[in-house]
């Protein structure tokens, strides 16, 4: 039995293609490479490049790899950026995803994870949000995913597909052992930027929006470690395999941490003290956004292993330090040459 991870060199998508590779699965992976890295899948995983939307590409892969199941992760994901770009962002994430199911449908492939938000929820009525709060998403980057999840659950009752949709909240971190994490250059996840400014490769780190009634005026993220989501795949296509009903899961710990508080932890971790600017809210940004995870940890075999803000800082520090050894490494290769 094989699985096809689309997106699956790209930060999320490879830490699961890893933790499905060391548990014995079969995997194959379509990647466009636009912010993806062949480099980080692990040896003897076979990648197809090209767009995840390509029937053609598809049809061909399934048929080649006898495809049983799907975990889909390719798409675009910075919000402010489906802003200034709400039709990329509604190809890229919701046209892809169709194309992907019409050719699942046609193949008879009846189990599918599909990577998806807390960003669905806009500004939620209750915090913890639970799964069936009111979906108001306040970005086309929220807006398309939620296209999304709409027509997986119209996609699945019509034809027979049992699916897994899977809402993350502020993913973060790096595998424990340093060998892959967040490499895209230009990345917008608040604890890449602050190992960044700590490594020396930010003048500075911009908070924005200071005045929110939250403690201390920024706004409150759930983040989980990039590891422990990769788990939960593993077991929601466990969830699957064993007969489990579609459902809709929160991936987060259920606690809130402000952004000062986060740079903060990236401070006392590293030991090193880098420049805070404070600017003002931008457009699509929700205030807080904690998961209430009382489902995920009832219905999924999944206990998080790396619950805790400093660790999530620790290991994506130690990945950047690498990172940037390695650059920084490149670069002096290239001139001396």
């Amino acid at each position: 039995m094989t699985v096809l991870v689309t997106g699956g060199a790209g930060y999320i998508g490879s830490h699961t293609v890893l933790a499905l590779a060391e548990a014995g699965e079969d995997v194959v992976v379509i990647d466009d490479l636009s912010t993806g890295f062949s480099a980080y899948l692990p040896e003897g995983v076979p990648l197809f490049i090209g767009d995840a939307g390509d029937e053609n590409l598809l049809e061909g892969v399934i048929a080649q790899h006898d495809i049983e199941s799907i975990v889909h992760f390719a798409g675009s994901v910075v919000v402010p950026d489906s802003m200034r770009d709400p039709l990329g962002y509604y190809r890229n994430n919701f046209t892809t995803a169709r194309n992907l199911l019409n050719v699942a449908v046609k193949r008879g492939i009846n189990r599918f994870i599909f990577s998806s938000t807390a960003a669905v929820y806009g500004n939620p009525d209750q915090v913890p949000v639970p799964e069936h709060g009111p979906t108001r998403p306040l970005s086309p980057y929220g807006s398309s995913k939620l296209m999304t999840e709409i027509m997986l659950h119209d996609v699945a009752a019509a034809y027979g597909m049992q699916y897994v949709t899977l809402r993350y909240f502020n993913v973060a971190g790096a595998d424990p052992q340093a060998r892959i994490g967040l490499a895209t250059v230009g990345a917008t996840h608040l604890l890449k930027i602050a190992v960044e400014a700590a490594t020396g490769q930010r003048a500075k780190i911009d908070v924005f929006g200071t005045d929110y009634p939250t403690q201390d005026g920024s706004c409150i993220r759930d983040f989980i470690h990039v590891t422990d989501l990769s788990q939960a795949h593993r077991s929601a296509l466990a969830y699957l395999r064993n007969g489990g009903a579609s459902t809709t899961l929160n991936c987060g710990y259920g606690r809130g941490y402000s952004v000062l508080e986060t740079i903060d932890a990236v401070r006392r971790v590293s030991g090193r003290s880098f420049a805070v600017q404070y600017a003002p809210r931008r457009p699509g940004d929700i205030m807080t956004m904690v998961a209430d995870t009382s489902r995920i940890r009832g219905l999924l075999d999944w206990r998080p292993q790396y619950e805790d803000l400093e660790t999530i800082a620790a290991h994506a520090l130690a990945w950047e330090d690498k990172l940037f050894r390695e650059r920084h490494g490149e670069l002096r290769h290239a001139v001396s040459a």
